[in-house]
């Protein structure tokens, strides 16, 4: 797959997804391949700007303990790829899309890559920034649940049982990372 199939991922349904599903990848492989190093870069480089920009990026964020709080997040994000592949194949297997356990891997592991390259941003010490680029990376993110969705699930483009899915997963996946940055502010 090349790098522009994947940049059409989150804006077509066709040609890229076909191709990813064709490239048969097993979901060991998908874990420590795809998930694993991209799981690597929030931990990092949140560990990074709190302890090297401290309070002048966000009033009391030099304060936390940043080892502690980024392993967690690092093992959370983790437990999260296994459920939100589990959680997309409940959801398309009851919209009656049939879909296999490695497809809706796949999906779980190229929907937050947004969102994991979404945090390249906290090298820049600007709150304004950052908060740019998560915003541009959940709008990714969820065109990359919808295109997955109604590829993997065979639907066309405007498909009212693809919609369902897509929104129900679409909520899972903000509502994890929801609680996952909850997380790290709660410390």
């Amino acid at each position: 797959m090349t790098i522009m199939q994947m940049l059409r991922l989150p804006f077509s349904g066709d040609g890229a997804w076909a191709e990813l599903q064709r490239m048969d990848l097993s979901i060991p492989f998908l874990a420590w391949v795809v998930v694993v190093p991209m799981s690597f870069l929030p931990p990092v480089l949140l560990y990074y700007a709190g302890t090297h920009y401290g309070d002048s990026f966000l009033t009391g964020f030099g304060d936390k303990e940043w080892r502690f709080i980024t392993t967690i997040l690092f093992l959370a994000e983790l437990l999260t790829f296994f459920v939100m592949g589990w959680l997309i194949h409940a959801v398309l297997e009851a919209h009656k899309m049939s879909v296999e356990y490695r497809d809706a891997y796949t999906l779980a592991a190229i929907a937050p890559l947004p969102l994991w390259l979404a945090s390249l941003a906290l090298l820049v010490p600007v709150l304004a920034v950052s908060v740019v680029a998560v915003f541009a990376g959940m709008f990714l993110s969820c065109a990359l649940v919808y295109q997955g969705v109604r590829s993997l699930g065979r639907r066309s483009a405007h498909d009212v049982e693809a919609m369902s899915a897509t929104y129900t997963v679409m909520a899972a996946s903000l509502l994890a990372w929801g609680i996952l940055m909850a997380m790290v502010w709660a410390f």
